[in-house]
C-alpha cells in the first residue's frame, strides 16, 4: 500500500502527519473505601462504598495589573504617599477652600504627578500636594494620575519646576528647594539654573536669602516682608542688627527706599568704629542674663543696644543714626526731645 504525498497540503497536514489523536481515558471512578459489616450467622459480603468528592477550590481573582508609565489612570487616593522632597510648606486656607469647592463641582482636571514607592506599596506624590489635599477634603475616593519614572532628584526637579511655573512657591521655599538641589544632589547652580529654567544669577539671589536670620527669613515666608525689603536687609553682616532693621521696617511700616537709608546709616556708623580692645564686656564674657536682656532692649527699642558690664556696674550703649531717630527714642524712653 502507497502513502498519498503530503506536497500541497500545507503546514498543517505536515503537523497532523507527525501527531495522533490521543486515546480518550475513562472517567476515573473515585476509590472504594472497605466498610466491615457487623457479623451475622452467615458470612456477609463487604459493602464498597465510594468516597465522597471534594469539590476543587474556585479560581482566585486576577490581580489588576498596575497602569502603565505616562497614561492617565484612576487610583484610590489612600493609594498616594505624600513627597517628601515637596518644596512647598505653605499653603494658602483661603485658596485651598476655592480649590475644594471646585473639585466637588467638577473633579481634578489635571492628573497628579507620582511615581511607584521603593517598598511596591501604592505611589508617592511627585507634584500635586495642594490638589490631592484638596481632593481628600472634598471626600473624593479616587484621584486622576500619570506615572513617571524618576529618582529621588528628579521628583524634586519637577515638584520645583512645577510650583515655579504656577507660582505657588514664596522665596524662602524657592531657596529651600535650590539648596536641596545643591546639598543633596551635588549640583552646581549653574546646573540648578538649568534643571529649572532659571538664569544662574536669580538662583544665586535666592539663596543669598537663606542668610537672613530665621525669624526674618519667617517674615519673608508670611508675606509680612517683602523680597525687597529681604535683599536690603542683606547689605548688613551682623545677624542681630538684621533682625532689628526687620523689625523697624515692620513697626514703623518703612518702604524699600527707607530701609536703604536707614542699612547706609547703621553701615556708616558701623564703619567708623574704632575697634575697642577691652577685657571685659565682650559677648563670648557675658553672662547669658545680660545677653538676654541686652537682644530685649535691642527689640524694644529697634536699635543696637550693648551693655557693657564693669566690675562694679556698668553702661548701655543705645545707638541712633539721625535726628529723627533719637526723637524716635527719646518717644520710646519717655523723653521730650
Amino acid at each position: 500500500m502507497t502513502h498519498k504525498k503530503a506536497l500541497g497540503k500545507g503546514l498543517d497536514a505536515l503537523i497532523q502527519r507527525g501527531l495522533s489523536k490521543p486515546a480518550t481515558a475513562p472517567p476515573a471512578t473515585p476509590p472504594a473505601v472497605a466498610v466491615p459489616v457487623a457479623p451475622s450467622a452467615t458470612a456477609a459480603p463487604v459493602v464498597a462504598i465510594p468516597a465522597p468528592v471534594v469539590p476543587a477550590a474556585p479560581p482566585a481573582s486576577p490581580v489588576p495589573p498596575a497602569p502603565p508609565a505616562d497614561a492617565v489612570a484612576q487610583i484610590e487616593i489612600g493609594k498616594i504617599r505624600a513627597n517628601p522632597f515637596q518644596p512647598r510648606t505653605k499653603f494658602e486656607q483661603e485658596a485651598l477652600e476655592e480649590l475644594i469647592a471646585s473639585i466637588r463641582e467638577h473633579g481634578i482636571i489635571s492628573p497628579l504627578i507620582v511615581r511607584r514607592a521603593a517598598d511596591g506599596q501604592g505611589y508617592e506624590l511627585i507634584a500635586g500636594e495642594r490638589r490631592l489635599r484638596a481632593a481628600r477634603e472634598a471626600g473624593l475616593a479616587t484621584v486622576p494620575i500619570v506615572i513617571r519614572a524618576a529618582d529621588d532628584r528628579n521628583s524634586l526637579e519637577i515638584a520645583l519646576i512645577e510650583n515655579l511655573q504656577r507660582q505657588d512657591l514664596n522665596a524662602i521655599e524657592e531657596s529651600h528647594g535650590y539648596q536641596q538641589l545643591i546639598e543633596k544632589f551635588g549640583l552646581t547652580q549653574e546646573q540648578v539654573a538649568q534643571r529649572v529654567g532659571k538664569n544662574r544669577a536669580t538662583v544665586a539671589n535666592a539663596l543669598r536669602l537663606l542668610g537672613l536670620p530665621e525669624q526674618v527669613q519667617a517674615w519673608v515666608r508670611d508675606g509680612q516682608l517683602s523680597v525687597g525689603h529681604a535683599k536690603v536687609i542683606l547689605g548688613l553682616t551682623i545677624t542681630d542688627e538684621m533682625t532689628i532693621v526687620a523689625e523697624r521696617v515692620l513697626r514703623d511700616s518703612l518702604n524699600v527706599r527707607d530701609t536703604e537709608r536707614l542699612v547706609e546709616r547703621i553701615k556708616a556708623t558701623t564703619g567708623r568704629r574704632q575697634p575697642v580692645r577691652r577685657k571685659r564686656g565682650t559677648d563670648a564674657e557675658k553672662p547669658p542674663h545680660v545677653l538676654a536682656i541686652e537682644n530685649g532692649i535691642c527689640r524694644k527699642l529697634g536699635t543696637k543696644v550693648t551693655i557693657h558690664p564693669q566690675t562694679v556696674g556698668g553702661f548701655i550703649r543705645v545707638e541712633y543714626y539721625n535726628d529723627d531717630d533719637l526723637s524716635r527714642l527719646g518717644a520710646i524712653l519717655g523723653g521730650e526731645l
